[in-house]
């Protein structure tokens, strides 16, 4: 098959994340802005190489307080460094796929490791293939220079120091 250039319907997609708040529950966010390429050979997709990024600006946890937190210098420093790179490759392992590559939060570079489940294929209703694939992962935010750091009373963090991702990306064929 000819290569293939899908790209991230952003209005079918989320991605979103997840940090335990004082060690007892977590707090849940996503962000709004978001866009990426996977670029394959057809519908194979072993081997695609992915392109993503995000915008830190539409960081929304439902708390206009805690995202303006979020978007300062003591978190994602948001007017420094504005969006969150991605790019790597899609390998299928057994049933399913991992997504190796590099991960570019404010001015750090890390390679990380994310699962991939492919959800399905179609068309859509102008005709173009459409592809759908679940994302999940971690990655430890201080390995990324997110070095907020405050203890309760208890010793807690407020924040935890483990962030969970998750995605349900559709993409379409160019």
């Amino acid at each position: 098959m000819a290569t293939g250039t899908w790209q991230i319907d952003a209005g079918h997609s989320q991605i979103g994340f997840k940090v335990k708040h004082l060690g007892i529950a977590h707090v849940n966010g996503v962000f709004n802005d978001f866009s990426g390429e996977m670029v394959s050979d057809g519908e194979v997709f072993d081997q695609a190489e992915v392109r993503f990024s995000i915008n830190v600006k539409t960081i929304d946890t439902n708390n206009a307080q805690r995202d303006e937190h979020l978007r300062s210098d003591l978190f994602f420093d948001a007017e420094r460094f504005p969006v969150i790179l991605f790019n790597g490759k899609l390998v299928h392992r057994d049933l399913a796929y991992q997504l190796a590559g590099d991960m570019t939060i404010l001015d750090t570079t890390k390679p990380v490791l994310l699962d991939v489940l492919f959800t399905g294929a179609g068309t859509g209703r102008f005709g173009e293939r459409r592809v759908g694939f679940e994302v999940s992962g971690k990655i430890r935010r201080k390995d990324f220079g997110l070095n907020f750091h405050l203890l309760n009373e208890a010793g807690d963090l407020v924040v935890g120091e483990e962030v969970k991702f998750t995605g349900d990306i559709e993409l379409f064929r160019q």
